[in-house]
């Protein structure tokens, strides 16, 4: 009697270790960049409340996350701003390339806070980015490897207000923190993506870079090298009707096909 008790109870012990590894097979980890945070957070409610697969994400700048993938973090899915970190994760074999897609689009915004007497700004080849921000900062994101910052520059060279304009930036390690220095009021302009400004009230949207000062703002998305097999349930929902509808709300531009 006291040995069907002993076995009855180890198999009690296995039975509970059981279901928790059973439920953490199901679920899957996401890397995305800043930027995606509030229409990512609302999509994977929306998947796991379909499919049941709990959906967790890290978000922080492309770059920090390609690195990471590439030291062994446990990711099933990688979203880049750009698609020159999504280009890295790939040569570095972290992704898997046939899985590939460009999903997303974004436009860059100058920004300043809400109070800020500086309103609609023309921004065009000639624009006095330096003159325009006075004894304050210029908030961005790292110009050498985050891609808000890259795009930043890349305007600004563009239209010729780089070189003026650079010695007042404080760049920040993603675009989340670029947004915030400027509610705070720690910075008197900021240049971030449209979907950023959206999402903040204590900032707002005094002009917009022209598209082609720029190059193009892509999201591309891949399961890593590693994914579990949800992750292209996963990747399918991001595709679809519903993610679309969630992500243009945000401010997005949907660059596939919708699949359902």
């Amino acid at each position: 009697m006291k040995k069907r008790a002993g076995i009855l109870a180890a198999l009690l012990v296995l039975a509970g270790t059981a279901l928790p590894a059973a439920a953490q097979d199901k679920a899957i980890t996401i890397f995305a960049a800043a930027s995606m945070k509030n229409a990512l957070d609302e999509i994977d409610a929306a998947f796991t409340a379909r499919t049941g697969i709990k959906v967790t994400a890290s978000y922080a700048a492309s770059s920090t996350l390609a690195k990471q993938i590439e030291q062994g973090a446990p990711a099933d899915m990688f979203i880049s701003a750009d698609t020159a970190w999504m280009d890295y994760a790939a040569a570095k074999r972290s992704i898997n390339e046939s899985s590939r897609m460009n999903l997303l689009g974004n436009s860059l915004v100058l920004i300043a806070p809400k109070d800020s007497k500086i309103d609609k700004v023309a921004i065009a080849p000639g624009f006095d980015l330096a003159r325009l921000a006075g004894d304050g900062r210029i908030a961005s994101g790292d110009v050498k490897s985050v891609p808000s910052g890259k795009y930043a520059r890349a305007a600004l060279e563009k239209l010729g207000a780089w070189q003026a304009a650079e010695p007042k930036f404080a760049m920040a390690d993603n675009v989340r923190a670029a947004l915030t220095l400027v509610a705070r009021n720690e910075a008197a302009l900021g240049i971030v993506y449209s979907t950023d400004a959206r999402i903040e009230p204590g900032v707002k949207i005094v002009g917009t870079f022209p598209a082609d000062s720029h190059p193009a703002i892509i999201y591309p998305v891949a399961a890593t090298a590693t994914a579990k097999p949800q992750a292209l349930d996963y990747l399918a929902f991001l595709r679809s009707t519903a993610a679309k509808h969630i992500f243009e709300r945000h401010g997005f531009r949907f660059l596939v096909s919708p699949i359902s």
